[in-house]
């Protein structure tokens, strides 16, 4: 997407298009045009970050397992306690720190992962 500036000011329709750009989180190309329409024109890129997820606190694991097959995880974890040995992952869980700490109460056996399966 290219929006030309002349002069050094930017048009509402210019304006428009890069607030929505920004809004579904696509690069947008601004291309500034020097006074003389011969002169070099510089690009400059924007890039803006997708915006996070809300993190959402599940009823039960039940819940939690359809979104989520291998549990939730806090960050760090390696391994999966059963029975207070340690054993491999069988099933990956996902890793996110903020989503384990909201469905905390379904870590049972307190290993850091919330509704592991296997």
């Amino acid at each position: 997407m290219r929006i030309s500036v002349r002069a050094g000011t930017l048009r509402r329709s210019a304006v428009a298009t890069m607030l929505a750009a920004a809004l579904v989180a696509a690069p947008v190309t601004v291309t500034a045009a020097a006074a003389a329409p011969t002169a070099a024109a510089s690009q400059v890129r924007v890039i803006v970050p997708a915006a996070k997820p809300p993190i959402k606190t599940f009823k039960n694991c039940t819940a939690l397992n359809k979104t989520y097959k291998g549990g939730v995880a806090r960050a760090g974890v390696t391994h999966n306690t059963v029975s207070g040995k340690k054993k491999p992952l069988t099933v990956k869980p996902y890793v996110s720190t903020a989503l384990y700490n909201a469905n905390k109460k379904m870590d049972r056996d307190k290993d850091g992962i919330a509704c592991e399966k296997g």
